[in-house]
């Protein structure tokens, strides 16, 4: 029964579902192009029965690439399908994968949508990422016989309240995975509440942690960072969002008063605002470079701020800095992976929202590695800090670095759960 209220009213909802798409269409262009995938109109792939690796946008579709690598290699007999919910998960799936994976957008959360992409798809073995539980997804697709893991899980207190507050559905959902492999012991302990079975609960820790750098990425910051910047003092505010730039912002200019030679990295969340940060930029009087326009041999030299805009060249572009600021910190968005910044060796700077991130916060907060600022002010005196003091900043990279290092290991438990759950269907 509460499924089905559950239906009937996102039935109800889809009006303005319909509203919102083409507002985001008019914000994102690529909102507008294949409206058809998300109601499950799509053609079948040639293979059907493979594994369905479901990631929501970029964060989720970057995670889960060494799980699809693993089994590209390890199994190419098995077809693999990636679903995304958005433009820039989509190009960041076509742009690692290209054609190697099936790929299409994920039908939304109706009944007959979900059945029209079961229906063409058929897979074997379904994983959704870290948290995108969608209950008829979960539901249809377990009905099938088709085993449902819920990988790379993680479920903040927040989150938890507020399914609590409807708690017969989620039980419902969650009592229906056929594994949860959680992150930490605190994830798990909230997934048990809300109706996982305790024989169903994986803890692997965040496959996050075996973030790798490869040597020739290493290789190419390097070389792109002599380039660009030479020997300038440069810090990196990554995935940003609406409200961060202007402190960041203000940040920088406070921290040049000190520093005048500082150069700002400054790379927004979701590309449809690139051209807003870039009126930012201007508004408050720094000169100003796109990457996206940055050509061979160019110097950064008499640049202030480089706007980040383009794709899939994050984790290069925290290999061209010596300080990071990790965003969705500074308003209420729970904060993004610090632990591609820790992976590079760098100091990491937050804000102080990161209830989606708690655990990994505050394991690079107690070894030194990590520090959470409030304001502009706040983290303008620590960026100099740190730049002044280049053995504190090496220290507290190194620190962030070991944390990384000393957690690996959970990608090899949750390939195990996947490799089993196919062998088992």
């Amino acid at each position: 029964m509460p499924r089905f209220l559950y239906s009937v009213f996102s039935y109800l909802l889809l009006p303005l579902v319909l509203l919102h798409l083409l507002w985001r269409a008019w914000r994102a262009p690529a909102y507008r192009h294949r409206i058809a995938e998300r109601f499950g109109f799509f053609n079948a792939p040639a293979q059907t029965h493979g594994l369905w690796i479901h990631a929501v946008s970029v964060g989720e579709s970057i995670a889960a690439a060494p799980i699809i690598e693993h089994f590209l290699d390890h199994h190419p007999e098995l077809p693999v399908l990636v679903t995304t919910m958005t433009p820039t998960g989509s190009e960041r799936v076509r742009a690692m994968f290209g054609k190697r994976v099936f790929h299409v957008y994920a039908p939304y959360d109706l009944p007959d949508a979900v059945s029209r992409f079961l229906d063409r798809v058929q897979p074997r073995v379904a994983v959704i990422m870290e948290t995108e539980v969608w209950p008829n997804m979960v539901c249809q697709t377990a009905a099938r016989g088709i085993p449902v893991l819920l990988a790379n899980a993680r479920l903040s207190a927040h989150s938890a309240h507020e399914y609590g507050r409807v708690a017969k559905l989620p039980q419902t959902v969650f009592s229906t995975f056929s594994k949860v492999i959680a992150q930490s012991t605190e994830d798990g302990a909230r997934f048990l509440a809300l109706g996982v079975p305790e024989e169903k609960l994986v803890i692997s820790g965040s496959i996050k942690f075996d973030v790798a750098v490869p040597p020739a990425l290493r290789e190419q910051a390097r070389t792109l960072r002599e380039q660009w910047f030479g020997a300038r003092p440069v810090w990196i505010a990554a995935s940003t969002h609406a409200g961060e730039d202007e402190i960041l912002l203000a940040a920088h200019k406070i921290l040049r008063q000190q520093q005048p030679d500082a150069l700002l990295l400054l790379v927004p969340r979701h590309p449809e605002r690139f051209a807003k940060v870039a009126e930012l930029i201007v508004a408050e009087g720094f000169s100003f470079q796109r990457r996206s326009e940055f050509q061979q041999g160019l110097s950064a030299a008499d640049v202030q701020v480089i706007l980040g805009d383009t794709m899939g060249e994050l984790l290069l572009l925290l290999g061209c800095a010596d300080i990071a600021f990790v965003g969705g910190s500074l308003v209420e968005r729970g904060g993004h992976n610090t632990l591609e910044p820790a992976a590079w060796g760098l100091p990491v700077l937050t804000g102080p929202s990161d209830y989606n991130f708690s655990e990994i916060s505050a394991l690079l907060h107690d070894e030194g590695a990590l520090l959470q600022l409030s304001n502009a002010e706040e983290l303008a005196s620590a960026l100099h800090n740190l730049m002044a003091d280049p053995k504190r900043a090496q220290q507290q990279g190194a620190a962030a670095k070991q944390v990384v290092d000393n957690n690996r290991g959970a990608l090899q438990r949750l390939l195990s759960c996947i490799e089993q759950a196919l062998q088992q269907s």
